[in-house]
């Protein structure tokens, strides 16, 4: 089917509206979840519609992806990244909504505006990953980041979860000040807010060496890079992942970082390409400190969810290698990245769920100590998930070939990113000693005697685990076709050149 333009007046609506759905839709289960008492039926009622309403958005992304919707620049993009990354946002979604479900039930929280605070929080996700441009990235943030900040604290009775929410909203707000500002220094030195008009300024007024801009780029970074966990802006990212529920800490972990780094990836490759000389060493700068930092206090952890947030950190800074890398072939390769680490997050904490005992006390790593002895299938499941998370071949799956295609995509750049990817490696070999040490006590270390055995799994945390389990492993046999829908979709960087700047990868 050929592609048809879409006229700038009506380029809001296309893209817009899955959006508008989404948000129109969590309106109206807002009100019905605010009109009735609270109850345990009421609860699991408004999230079995708000499921129905994820997919429902969900048909219409998909229904604009094969239509395939173009549109001329304007502040809403219309593209195939835009439509890949809300795929990627809602799988996320209907993760974080079934595990909430479940665990609602099992925290005996009755809290249905829990779910409908999700929609909202994607809502912003999805809005963040279309932007083209400066003013609805930030609305996008905020609608995340209000959400984020509620859910994170949605267990009121919780003294871990008030902290890391207080905690998540005060640097949360700091951070989005180093955003704005930046924004604004970016507006003053090109007096544009549109990528791509900033980028053709930045070309035709020779900006590239503007300490105004290069200020600017910098003081965004910062914003982003809490907003990704990236080290040294990570401190929030342990105590907040740890105190909040396991399906809402899922949802941070994974979704708002896809989200995120959608809008870091199409800002920096669309506005900034000309400026590669400027941000290119600060960003491998947070790639390294971020992979580094992030492995080597994981091997220190052993509270399973304190873990796992370290892990989160880790990957961002191999994400950032891609960015690094600066290229379209990049691009695609984040996409893979995102969609495979979005199951293995949300696979690993179904299991934290199984595990949990009613009350506040953490999962520990101890307490997977012989599960294969009572809980075959469940162990042989959690042992695919930290294996995808590692990159193991064959039994991590699709998590080896997502680092795979970032590392291809850094040493095959124009400007090859030879030290990143061999800090990628390394760091990936640290990474195997926290990984493993889960599957280790698995399957060799001896169940003690005093061991409560989980009980039943609830279906829809049971479906989780199924679902992102058997995805690992399928994606893990046929990964190019997924990575060429991926690619197929990669943001193309403007290829505009400065005299007397280094270029970017793309440009030439």
């Amino acid at each position: 089917m050929p592609p048809f333009d879409l006229s700038v007046p009506s380029q809001l609506m296309a893209a817009l509206g899955p959006d508008l759905v989404l948000m129109g839709g969590a309106m109206l289960l807002l009100l019905w979840a605010a009109w009735r008492p609270a109850s345990v039926a009421h609860q699991r009622s408004v999230g079995v519609a708000s499921l129905a309403l994820t997919v429902i958005t969900g048909a219409y992304v998909v229904w604009s992806l094969y239509q395939q919707r173009t549109a001329t620049a304007g502040p809403i993009a219309v593209d195939n990244f835009r439509w890949m990354a809300d795929l990627v946002i809602l799988l996320g979604t209907v993760f974080a909504i079934a595990l909430t479900i479940d665990d609602n039930d099992r925290m005996g929280l009755t809290v249905a505006e829990s779910h409908v605070l999700i929609l909202l929080a994607s809502a912003g996700m999805m809005l963040l990953a279309a932007a083209q441009d400066l003013m609805i990235v930030f609305l996008g943030i905020e609608l995340m980041s209000l959400s984020v900040y509620a859910l994170a604290g949605i267990n009121r009775r919780s003294a871990r979860g008030a902290e890391g929410a207080l905690k998540y909203f005060l640097l949360g707000a700091f951070a989005t000040a180093f955003l704005l500002y930046g924004m604004a220094l970016v507006y003053g030195a090109t007096g544009a807010t549109n990528l791509i008009d900033i980028a053709d300024r930045v070309n035709t007024l020779g900006l590239a060496h503007s300490p105004l801009l290069i200020m600017g780029i910098g003081l965004m970074l910062i914003g982003f890079g809490f907003k990704v966990a990236a080290v040294p802006f990570h401190m929030w990212a342990p105590d907040v992942y740890d105190g909040a529920p396991s399906p809402i800490t899922a949802y941070m972990a994974a979704t708002v970082k896809a989200a995120a780094f959608a809008a870091l990836l199409r800002v920096w490759t669309e506005a900034f390409p000309t400026v590669y000389h400027a941000w290119h060493p600060a960003v491998a700068g947070l790639a390294i400190a971020t992979m580094v930092g992030g492995n080597a206090i994981g091997l220190a952890q052993r509270n399973i969810k304190r873990m796992l947030a370290y892990s989160s950190i880790a990957h961002a800074g191999f994400l950032l290698v891609a960015l690094a890398a600066g290229t379209t072939q990049a691009t695609g390769a984040v996409l893979f990245y995102l969609l495979a680490y979005t199951l293995a997050t949300f696979g690993a904490f179904a299991v934290i769920i199984v595990m949990s005992r009613p009350g506040d006390r953490p999962v520990m790593v101890d307490d997977f100590a012989g599960l294969w002895s009572v809980r075959p299938w469940l162990a042989l499941g959690t042992g695919v998930l930290m294996l995808s998370l590692l990159g193991f071949p064959i039994f991590g799956g699709a998590g080896f070939f997502a680092k795979w295609y970032v590392l291809q995509a850094a040493l095959q750049a124009p400007v090859p990113q030879t030290m990143l990817a061999v800090v990628l490696v390394l760091t990936t070999v640290v990474s195997a000693g926290y990984y493993l040490s889960v599957v280790m006590v698995m399957f060799m270390k001896p169940r003690p005697d005093d061991a409560a055995v989980p009980g039943p799994i609830a279906a829809l945390t049971r479906a989780v685990v199924v679902v992102t389990v058997l995805a690992i492993l399928v994606l893990g046999v046929v990964p190019d076709n997924f990575a060429g829908f991926a690619q197929a979709g990669a943001i193309a960087p403007p290829p505009v050149n400065v005299a007397g700047s280094t270029p970017s990868p793309v440009a030439r």
